[in-house]
């Protein structure tokens, strides 16, 4: 018999499960809200749910989950070309979504399911499907051509959250708060998920704000995730002194950051205001979670940790020889396998068999290894590997250096060509005081003392903000070109 997803779910338990805002619905009303909708849903097919970050949102995917019909979460911003091509792609039967919620033209012609929040009667839950059956289609920013529709198995789900769960020390008595995004893995598989699967509780604020993660850490959640941006306005608002967020912070089990790094220097003012630091991970929508801090280890400055339980991790050259080197400086692209992985690209074996490496997972990501095997990101191979002067270097850790700086609020680095060197470093500041910008030679200088005179930046160039996306990073491809 197949363990289920969520087994307070199937026992319906009295216990709370999800609060969103003033809203919230115990384990019982929980299965009794999606146990209803999930009987209602196109056995077979696939279906859209309108990730709001609301109770619907949660209920929705506990539906489809319980029903083993994959979800395909949609992004309420994403513009009507991008949701034409997700749609014609990923094939929905029908549509879940808040019943007040307004849908675009593009969602008309679906069959509309409006997913309640109160309990009603409960009824029998489906049988628990395979662990292979598809849990989410989960589509890719996009960047390098049409978004690829990520199709992660029940397994994959259940795996990563089990290795987290270990990794962190994760049980039914946390609680956890959080205001990320339902429609990526972050926000809804370890957001919601992850609570569900442990018996524990998830706290969504809806929109974030500093004055919301303090209430609800004063208030008994022992756990927040967030991302850089979020943990940036925490870092500023402790520089003012916010003793009661101080307090708060201190309160909580543990501290997690995402999607990108965190730089360096929001790290140090965390603790140093609240004695706590930051737990960084890294995963990606294909993979799920590949590595973590230990929360009981000695911090390394710029890691992600070591590889969670199950998850194989090496680093590559070029050619695809391994890097057997651990001396935290020698560059390779990560490659990841085990049962965490995604099936495949939706409709596109082509893209699925090229990011492959037998049975390695191509990441895209540059990375150093450590003696100990902890792992430090220096970029995406597409956009952050800058090959100067014969050297290769990550923009990552020219970035944290630049932020180190009290004259940047924001940073980012990229390389473009240069008859000279092959690739010159550029760098995108935003000015912690746009009428008094650092000069670019102090910039270029600073980098150097901190790193090496190779990784100093040759060219800066000042903005008012930098381009990001919904999760907080950094699009590089919006930077406007020199």
């Amino acid at each position: 018999m197949t363990t289920p997803l969520f087994p307070l779910v199937q026992d319906g338990s009295a216990d709370e499960a999800v609060r969103f805002g003033e809203r919230s619905l115990s384990y019982a009303e929980l299965a009794a809200a999606a146990g209803g909708i999930a009987h209602r849903l196109p056995p077979g097919g696939r279906v859209a749910i309108w990730a709001t970050p609301s109770l619907e949102t949660a209920v929705g995917a506990v539906a489809a989950l319980l029903a083993g019909v994959p979800a395909v979460p949609l992004n309420p911003r994403t513009g009507a070309r991008e949701l034409a091509h997700i749609l014609a792609d990923s094939a929905p039967a029908a549509v879940l979504a808040a019943p007040g919620d307004v849908l675009p033209e593009a969602l008309a012609a679906l069959p509309r399911v409006d997913v309640p929040t109160d309990a009603g009667e409960r009824v029998p839950l489906p049988p628990e499907p395979s662990p292979e059956t598809p849990a989410f289609i989960v589509y890719t920013s996009g960047t390098t051509g049409p978004p690829k529709g990520v199709v992660l198995p029940r397994r994959a789900v259940a795996v990563t959250l089990d290795a987290l769960a270990e990794a962190w020390g994760w049980t039914g008595d946390d609680v956890l708060v959080h205001a990320l995004p339902l429609f990526h893995v972050h926000g809804l598989v370890l957001g919601v998920l992850g609570p569900l699967r442990r018996g524990g509780a998830v706290r969504h604020l809806g929109r974030f704000s500093v004055a919301g993660v303090a209430r609800e850490l004063s208030d008994g959640a022992t756990m927040l995730f967030g991302v850089p941006t979020m943990y940036h306005r925490i870092a500023e608002a402790l520089g003012d002194a916010d003793q009661g967020l101080a307090q708060a912070l201190r309160s909580a089990r543990l501290l997690v950051s995402g999607s990108a790094a965190l730089p360096l220097h929001d790290h140090e003012r965390i603790t140093a205001a609240t004695g706590r630091r930051v737990v960084e991970r890294y995963g990606m929508t294909e993979t799920l979670m590949n590595t973590s801090v230990r929360p009981e280890h000695d911090p390394l400055p710029g890691s992600v940790g070591v590889p969670l339980r199950g998850v194989g991790l090496r680093l590559v050259d070029e050619d695809g020889t391994e890097i057997t080197a651990r001396d935290g400086e020698t560059v390779g692209e990560i490659q990841v396998k085990g049962a965490h992985l995604f099936t495949e690209y939706l409709n596109r074996p082509d893209a699925t068999a090229a990011a492959f490496d037998g049975d390695w997972f191509r990441t895209g990501d540059m990375a150093t290894l450590s003696p100990g095997g902890h792992v430090r990101i220096v970029g995406r191979k597409a956009t952050d590997l800058i090959k100067s002067g014969g050297y290769k270097i990550g923009a990552g850790e020219i970035e944290n250096a630049l932020l180190d700086h009290p004259g940047v609020r924001e940073a980012a680095v990229t390389g473009e060509p240069d008859p000279d060197l092959g690739e010159r470093i550029v760098a995108w500041v935003v000015p912690a005081d746009a009428r008094r910008p650092p000069a670019a030679d102090e910039l270029a200088d600073h980098v150097a003392a901190q790193l090496a005179p190779h990784k100093r930046p040759r060219t800066v160039r000042y903005l008012d903000v930098l381009p990001r996306n919904d999760m907080g990073k950094i699009m590089k491809r919006a930077l406007p070109h020199g």
